[in-house]
């Protein structure tokens, strides 16, 4: 389970920084920031954050309403576009979410925990690449409750809008339902372009 071991050996102000949504082939990327007062934290959040992928939707939105009313956590939300997306690549697009997560913080850290091993260029503070850093970083594991959270929310409005491509349960992954829909309807504005779709694999009766 994570904890607070990187950000007390670290000390000073200490921010966790995670995205979701670097994979889907539709919609945005985006970033979460959580600066956790290690002090004030609720047992109930020191012992329940944990890494998004592992915790089920539900659990994710109590954990994060707890993180917005405890008192002691600060948290940020950074997006990139499809657009950006499709005109400066994926991993510059995330690392832009990131830049923009941490600086709506509204505080300049003394450093950011960064989830993976490749760091942002032209961040705002120095930062420390930790690989599966959300199962160790206790900030960390916040801030992919606040990206995760905050893009499936964007996902579920999103299919209101164009429910035949199933974002509401998919997120915009290239699930076989997702393609399925694609070869049969198209892609749309919100479909990242630059991402290669294989639509190969479905036979005519599945297409039409």
């Amino acid at each position: 389970m994570p904890d607070f071991s990187l950000e007390l050996a670290a000390g000073g102000v200490v921010c966790g920084v995670d995205e979701a949504g670097r994979g889907p082939l539709a919609g945005p990327v985006v970033a979460g920031a959580a600066l956790l007062d290690w002090a004030r934290l609720p047992a109930e959040l020191v012992a329940g954050l944990d890494d998004s992928k592992k915790l089920s939707a539900p659990r994710r939105e109590t954990l994060l309403a707890l993180l917005e009313t405890c008192g002691a956590a600060r948290l940020a939300v950074g997006v990139a576009s499809v657009e950006e997306i499709d005109s400066i690549n994926i991993l510059r697009a995330t690392h832009l979410a990131m830049a923009r997560a941490v600086a709506a913080l509204g505080v300049v850290p003394d450093l950011a925990l960064i989830d993976g091993n490749q760091a942002p260029r032209d961040f705002s503070c120095p930062v420390q690449c930790v690989v599966k850093g959300d199962g160790l970083s206790l900030s960390i594991a916040a801030a992919s409750i606040v990206a995760k959270v905050t893009r499936d929310r964007m996902m579920v409005a999103l299919d209101a809008a164009f429910p035949v491509y199933g974002w509401a349960h998919n997120a915009g992954y290239g699930t076989r339902e997702h393609r399925i829909a694609i070869a049969r309807h198209g892609f749309t504005e919100h479909h990242r372009r630059s991402f290669s779709v294989n639509l190969d694999l479905f036979d005519s009766f599945e297409t039409t």
